[in-house]
């Protein structure tokens, strides 16, 4: 952006901008870090948010799309969360921008149908949101399976879009996860900064009911919210929360069709030149990836 992370960029000109070479917004290419190169209103706003994208905005196309770097594989033990399965969803696909039109298809969210997936947000420099996540996920699945948790990911990068948001709620679904986490990173105006995390609103529409996972979600996101801000050192968003660094929607997909305990984490600004220094950095994004590994092993400890 600079535009705030409601605002959807749209494709057309994401696709103009591909064309001059620019990099991309909404997906993850920082130059200076380990890996690199390789949102959220209340419920009463979520009419205004339904022609968004699943978590935010559009992204321009990035310089190149590696894959991320990881921290060391820690070895799998049987620890605290052994018997337990924990679902990873790393926001986006850095391959989304070439893939318009299948992004762009409509699935059924329950309350609405909405667009298939999108692009992402990055930093003014060209680090890309879907750079980002995966390379967090990877960092959060290590420090998991350390702990004994088995560990799936709704993709790794292997494919060359997606997969749409209906499809990530399935993979959740299908693994009977003990808990959901959907990495992300926020678009929104510069001196917007700190993190937040999404819960599913209560929502009985067609496929969608989420009767049963509202609290247990929101217990893990409060989890995941405390222990996020001790490990990074980071505070709640100052946008968006009420200073909690929690908020509820109704209108994203990945949390409409979830039948499992599920929460978003949008991890900083990415938009924020200050965030955006956080979050470039590779010691950092190891610090959000402990977070978010405490608060999920606290949750599931009780």
């Amino acid at each position: 952006m600079p535009y705030d992370h409601r605002n959807t960029v749209r494709r057309t000109f994401a696709l103009a901008l591909a064309a001059t070479g620019c990099c991309a917004v909404l997906a993850g290419c920082a130059t200076s870090q380990a890996s690199p190169p390789s949102g959220k209103a209340q419920e009463s706003q979520a009419a205004s948010q339904a022609a968004q994208g699943e978590s935010g905005t559009q992204s321009r196309p990035p310089f190149a799309s590696p894959r991320p770097s990881r921290s060391p594989v820690a070895a799998q033990g049987s620890g605290s969360l052994a018997g337990r399965t924990i679902v990873i969803d790393p926001g986006h696909n850095s391959g989304n921008f070439r893939h318009s039109d299948e992004i762009n298809q409509k699935v059924n969210i329950g309350t609405t149908r909405k667009e298939c997936d999108t692009t992402g947000t990055s930093t003014n420099a060209g680090y890309t949101e879907a750079s980002f996540t995966l390379d967090v996920s990877h960092r959060l699945r290590d420090l998991l399976k350390a702990r004994g948790a088995k560990v799936v990911f709704t993709h790794d990068g292997e494919r060359p879009w997606g997969p749409c948001i209906d499809e990530r709620a399935r993979i959740g679904n299908a693994a009977h996860a003990d808990a959901v986490v959907s990495v992300h990173a926020d678009g929104s105006a510069v001196g917007h900064r700190g993190f937040h995390v999404i819960l599913p609103a209560q929502v009985r529409a067609g496929a969608a009911d989420t009767t049963k996972i509202v609290a247990p979600s929101r217990t893990l996101g409060e989890r995941i919210a405390d222990r996020f801000a001790r490990a990074t050192g980071t505070s709640p968003a100052n946008y968006i929360g009420d200073g909690t660094g929690l908020d509820v929607r109704n209108d994203l997909g990945g949390l409409n069709l979830s039948t499992v305990p599920k929460v978003f984490v949008e991890c900083g600004n990415m938009r924020d030149p200050k965030d955006a220094q956080l979050l470039t950095s590779a010691a950092w994004r190891q610090k959000a990836a402990q977070g978010l590994a405490d608060g999920i092993a606290t949750y599931l400890e009780g």
